[in-house]
């Protein structure tokens, strides 16, 4: 990228993998978060650290400025209400996001990957009673799709570690949101990174489940094996 990359939620469980694999592509990494004391924690020397609050678009200006993408992986609350609220978080905090790149002169630019979730179009779902996280979760996606910039959205199955999965790496993308499944932090991280490099993810929506196999070679032809989203018309600024 010729610009920086920010990664907002970048000490969070994927957010900070992001961090470290954009670093070591020699990247220059600016994440946005609201604890100083987390980034300093888990973040590397490398990585500049914005304080920023998705909830206050004020605060997203200056460490968004002439960004070339943004990695969107925020962790929500499960409260109804309050501050953390999927609402907050994940629709509200997507849409400040979203205009302050589209208040930029040369927005189209920018990329934007989302880290949703699976479920997210069966609002029957049992996780959809945590604040209408599901419910929240795809009016975020929806307003991404009709931003007008280049995005991809990833919708992982359940979070854990490597170490947890009993498989050999292999990661299934799909789409539909029929099915469940586990999948590594790792490899969602590295699925959001390749989306940046990748001409063939731009415009997908799809999901990710850890399996048997063998690990992803070659992630422009796992992309290129998925369904484009129907256009959307560009959301309007207010």
């Amino acid at each position: 990228m010729n610009t920086a990359i920010a990664v907002i939620g970048g000490t969070g469980r994927v957010g900070r993998i992001v961090t470290r694999k954009l670093l070591d592509r020699g990247e220059t990494v600016r994440v946005i978060g609201r604890s100083t004391q987390r980034a300093r924690r888990h973040l590397p020397p490398r990585a500049r650290f914005f304080l920023g609050d998705v909830r206050d678009p004020g605060s997203l200006a200056v460490p968004l400025r002439d960004c070339s993408a943004v990695v969107y992986t925020v962790e929500p609350g499960t409260d109804t209400t309050g501050p953390d609220s999927p609402q907050s978080t994940l629709h509200s905090g997507v849409l400040n996001t979203l205009d302050a790149l589209l208040r930029q002169d040369g927005f189209g630019r920018a990329q934007f990957v989302l880290v949703s979730q699976r479920h997210v179009t069966r609002p029957e779902h049992p996780m959809n009673a945590y604040g209408r996280m599901l419910d929240w979760r795809l009016a975020g996606e929806n307003a991404v799709r009709a931003s007008g910039l280049d995005y991809t959205i990833i919708r992982p199955g359940w979070l854990t570690d490597r170490t947890e999965l009993a498989d050999d790496g292999r990661v299934h993308l799909e789409q539909g949101d029929r099915r469940d499944g586990y999948v590594a932090l790792q490899d969602v991280a590295e699925a959001c990174v390749q989306a940046l490099y990748c001409p063939s993810a731009k415009g997908l929506t799809f999901e990710m489940r850890g399996g048997a196999g063998n690990p992803p070679g070659d992630w422009e032809q796992l992309f290129a094996g998925l369904s484009a989203d129907e256009s959307v018309p560009a959301r309007a600024l207010a």
